[in-house]
């Protein structure tokens, strides 16, 4: 089975550059590159031809043939490159192009889509495809330039950048809190009916931090477990029961009145917000300019801990 060669670019880009200034001095130097490397380029290229593709003599460089018969084609591989770098290096300066991103679906609706139109007013070159899950995307094997995450991160080659931290926030309406009892120790939730979220890494149970008193954990049992904080608010307001949340999600039923704070001094550990990207230090600046401007938004929320 044969192998295939790709044709020598270079060369026939620097052939190109030689008979554009009838001189290989001229050529190298417009190029930034040695004589010697635009000489042993075009011998490569006549070798693999078996044909002379410039007369030389002590005064004069012409084309042959052969070099006349090539010249058309080899012209457009040096202006194609030409331009496809002058492009390039166009985007690496002015931020245009397509991010792909991904967040979670509840996040994403209530704090990233406002975020975005002033995005888009600052960079109208730069268009964003936003894919909500609460489910976690593998970046590299999808395609994603970057993904917006809120939790304890787990080791990995993913490089993260911290945005903020939420506080986990537990919480219930005034109505519950009546007619169940509000809990003075993380030990009394046993006997309250809590909803649990799907993807935490121990649904069932509860994780508290106290300044004097340290950690405590709690079984607890619910009527509802979901995939997502938006269905329990509601049934919050309802007085059901309780939910643990981050601050993001029950801000403004609390600062409204509509659910208040349990067990503030014992509180669940934080979640941080993070940005997360594929491995290598290199991004396209339509990317890092999108990681900036979130970083900057989000500094300011009124959820927002910068701790």
């Amino acid at each position: 089975m044969s192998t295939m060669r790709l044709p020598d670019f270079e060369a026939w880009a620097i052939f190109a550059k030689v008979a554009e200034t009838s001189s290989f001095t001229r050529a190298a130097s417009e190029l930034g590159l040695s004589k010697a490397t635009v000489s042993k380029a075009i011998t490569r290229l006549e070798t693999k031809l078996r044909a002379p593709l410039f007369h030389r003599t002590s005064r004069r460089l012409s084309l042959t043939d052969s070099g006349r018969a090539s010249l058309e084609r080899a012209g457009r591989i040096l202006s194609e490159g030409e331009a496809a770098e002058r492009e390039a290096m166009a985007q690496s300066v002015t931020p245009r192009g397509l991010v792909k991103m991904s967040a979670p679906v509840s996040f994403g609706v209530q704090h990233l889509g406002p975020a975005l139109p002033d995005f888009f007013k600052k960079y109208p070159d730069v268009a964003i495809d936003l894919h909500l899950s609460d489910q976690l995307v593998d970046l590299v094997s999808e395609g994603f330039d970057v993904a917006l995450r809120i939790s304890t991160l787990a080791d990995s080659s993913l490089l993260a950048r911290r945005l903020c931290t939420s506080r986990m926030i537990l919480a219930a309406s005034r109505a519950y809190l009546d007619k169940r009892g509000r809990p003075k120790h993380p030990r009394d939730l046993a006997a309250h009916d809590i909803f649990t979220y799907s993807y935490a890494r121990n649904p069932d149970t509860l994780r508290f931090l106290h300044a004097r008193h340290g950690e405590y954990s709690v079984n607890i049992k619910g009527s509802l477990r979901t995939n997502n904080g938006d269905v329990v608010l509601p049934m919050l307001r309802a007085g059901m029961a309780m939910a643990t949340l981050p601050e993001f999600f029950v801000w403004k039923d609390v600062r409204d009145g509509k659910l208040e704070t349990v067990l503030d001094d014992w509180m669940p550990p934080p979640n941080a917000v993070h940005l997360v990207t594929p491995p290598g230090v290199n991004r396209p600046v339509r990317v890092q300019v999108l990681m900036d401007y979130l970083a900057k938004h989000f500094a300011k929320a009124p959820w927002a801990a910068q701790n």
